[in-house]
């Protein structure tokens, strides 16, 4: 099987199905299926969503983020991209200026060129023309599917972050049996946390890994990132404990 990186941006307005879940559909129906009933998502499949520049010249929904994902499969190519195109179409809003970015990763790319057009488009506007130059000269197939087609930025920079390993928050949250409303507190040790979410590592805001036998104070929202090329559960220490990560720590992803 060949892995793929793919990536969308600016699918949805106001009011209508967010692109992280459009993501998720997509790479459900890539997939192959499930050998067992026990078989786990692989932790690549995970969407990231990755935070763009906001800026008035840069239409956008809400946040301006870029949802990815990775894939193994045995479809072609033009298979992939047929799948994720039909799908944009029937799922996107009709206001949107959907992109879509496709990458093998077996191909030879300039993987430093494109992680930093990713991290550029975190702090000053990109063009069309500029994504679409990149992209020629990467050898990634970037498409756009609707409106002014001004997602393929966004769908071509996520790419680049998602290779980072050090940028983009897992969407969804992490249901360790705490509280929705943060009331309750859940006391695990990390390697209960990796078996109950097949993240990777947890790993703190000052790039620490943590030990498995190490407990953590969890509660809340409990978001996973991408850092350290890792999917991991971020954790800050607080007065000797190890908490899952606030609104403002987790912001920088």
């Amino acid at each position: 099987m060949k892995a793929w990186l793919i990536c969308i941006d600016d699918t949805d307005d106001i009011g209508t199905k967010g692109t992280g879940e459009i993501a998720e559909e997509i790479a459900a129906k890539l997939a192959p299926p499930p050998l067992t009933a026990d078989d786990k998502i692989p932790v690549t499949r995970l969407v990231t969503r990755h935070q763009l520049f906001v800026h008035p010249d840069i239409p956008y929904t809400s946040h301006n983020s870029a949802m990815c994902f990775q894939i193994e499969t045995e479809l072609s190519f033009d298979e992939i991209k047929a799948i994720c195109i039909a799908h944009l179409k029937q799922e996107s809003a009709a206001a949107s200026d959907p992109g879509l970015a496709i990458l093998d990763l077996a191909s030879s790319y300039d993987i430093e060129q494109l992680i930093a057009f990713g991290q550029q488009s975190k702090v000053e506007v990109k063009t069309k023309d500029q994504a679409y130059t990149l992209a020629e000269v990467l050898g990634i197939d970037l498409s756009e599917h609707g409106g002014t087609g001004q997602g393929i930025i966004g769908a071509l920079a996520g790419l680049g972050l998602r290779l980072s390993g050090q940028d983009g928050r897992v969407k969804g949250q992490l249901k360790l049996g705490q509280t929705s409303d943060g009331s309750g507190e859940v006391q695990m040790s990390v390697a209960e946390v990796l078996a109950a979410t097949g993240l990777q590592a947890v790993i703190s805001v000052d790039g620490e890994k943590l030990a498995g036998d190490q407990v953590l104070t969890l509660k809340g929202k409990i978001k996973a990132v991408l850092t350290q090329y890792q999917f991991a559960l971020l954790v800050c220490g607080d007065s000797g404990r190890w908490l899952n990560a606030t609104k403002q720590e987790l912001k920088p992803y």
